[in-house]
């Protein structure tokens, strides 16, 4: 595997293999890589000729500072990893490399109504930030599809809505999420749960599999109170846990019955004696 930490040597490598008609994946994330990237890699190497994977924790996504302090950094155990499942390429930029001249926002990007609700409403400016380092790692890599994982869901829509804003010439793979033997998404935050909280943590996806199976029995409304109920119940502070489909233009509706699109329960809830936020979303119809 080749690991690359400027732009410009991983620019060289990835100019000779379009010039050799490669077809690129491109997996970004922020490292403590578990399971469900290397799900990833797995289904970029299925479908590309060559797959570049990011490790870079981007401090312009964190609207709290403590949070991004907190962010596990795994990077020899990721480099193992990456190395096992046949990564081809790793970049490991550091924020100088990335961000050259400073944090500031050089440009605003108009997601719309879709940065408002959910993760928009509780994390002000983050999917401006994840706009930002997503628009610099896509022009940097040019991949022909780019990988990403449902567990994201809002983020999958603002990089879809990101690609057509630039009417970038890469094609988005989400890939479904990996959960757990017992039920839990796999998520890089799980590192901060010691095991009591991460056994308390099963409530968010036993909270969603409850609404799943009730979803035509009881209104939207009084599913998603019940799904708050049982979080609070087990100590958890609730963002948000609604029902959402999709729409056409990619925004995000909130039904109060279900319909013939697709509905998903989305959840984001903190985790009281560890402080850890965790994010789950559940197709429920």
């Amino acid at each position: 595997m080749y690991l690359f930490k400027q732009k410009d040597d991983l620019e060289r490598l990835l100019s000779t293999a379009r010039k050799q008609g490669k077809r690129i994946g491109f997996v970004p994330t922020m490292g403590a890589l578990h399971q469900g990237h290397l799900s990833l890699i797995a289904a970029a190497k299925e479908n590309s000729d060559l797959v570049v994977c990011s490790i870079f924790v981007n401090p312009t996504q964190f609207n709290d500072p403590a949070d991004f302090e907190k962010y596990p950094i795994t990077i020899d155990q990721d480099i193992q990893l990456l190395t096992a499942a046949g990564n081809d390429v790793l970049f490991l930029p550091s924020v100088q490399e990335m961000y050259p001249k400073g944090l500031a926002p050089e440009m605003h990007y108009e997601f719309g109504p879709l940065e408002t609700v959910l993760e928009g409403a509780h994390r002000p400016g983050h999917f401006q930030g994840v706009g930002q380092v997503v628009h610099k790692l896509l022009s940097l890599v040019a991949p022909d599809k780019l990988f990403m994982g449902q567990k994201d869901f809002q983020q999958c829509l603002i990089i879809n809505r990101l690609i057509k804003l630039l009417d970038l010439k890469v094609e988005l793979v989400i890939c479904p999420t990996l959960r757990e033997t017992d039920g839990l998404a796999m998520s890089s935050r799980n590192l901060r749960l010691n095991p009591t909280e991460r056994q308390n943590a099963l409530h968010i996806s036993r909270a969603l599999n409850y609404i799943k199976d009730h979803v035509h029995t009881a209104p939207l409304q009084a599913l998603s109170d019940q799904g708050i109920h049982q979080l609070t119940d087990h100590g958890f502070e609730v963002d948000y846990l609604e029902m959402v489909s999709i729409l056409p233009d990619g925004n995000i509706s909130f039904p109060d019955t279900p319909g013939n699109d697709p509905l998903y329960a989305v959840v984001a809830a903190r985790e009281n004696s560890s402080g850890v936020r965790l994010i789950d979303n559940m197709q429920v119809n």
